[in-house]
């Protein structure tokens, strides 16, 4: 299990500039407006060797949201959308996953829309308190920031 068992999974964060909450399939519209207007910004979020967001269509952003949606209803990972404070726009989106490699427990991949860039930095250190003060993990990753993605890929795996 990647939490342990009675854990109580943060439902969201507020800031001044945004919420973080669960993604559902209910987001699909502002996701995937969000993914389809920064599809530069965002390509190679989860690696050099992926290709998303290119080609994703409406319909596969629904399975993938969908999927999301599950994963975190069975507390295997944990995936947020980051909104603004009144819920029309989608800022982005927050993963948090179970490390596959030694020395890290979890995993945790962000991003923000081209038109919100500036606040990148905040969420990212943001993200990275809360991480450690509402969290039970004591060592997580965040590849392509902390760890650029050569030398996380050269990590050993679990």
């Amino acid at each position: 299990m990647f939490l342990p068992t009675h854990f109580p999974v943060p439902e969201t964060l507020e800031t001044e500039a945004y919420r973080l909450r669960m993604l559902s399939i209910h987001d699909v519209v502002k996701d995937y407006d969000a993914v389809m207007t920064s599809c530069d910004r965002i390509q190679g979020v989860f690696g050099p060797s992926t290709t998303w967001p290119v080609g994703l269509t409406f319909e596969q952003d629904l399975i993938d949201l969908g999927w999301h949606q599950k994963e975190f209803q069975r507390g295997t990972s944990f995936t947020y959308t980051v909104m603004s404070l009144d819920e029309s726009r989608c800022l982005g989106c927050v993963y948090f996953y179970p490390s596959p490699k030694q020395g890290y427990e979890a995993m945790a991949i962000l991003w923000v829309r081209t038109s919100h860039a500036e606040l990148d930095g905040h969420l990212f250190e943001t993200v990275k308190g809360w991480l450690s003060e509402a969290w039970p993990f004591k060592q997580v990753a965040f590849p392509g920031r902390e760890l650029n993605w050569d030398e996380w890929l050269a990590l050993p795996d679990l």
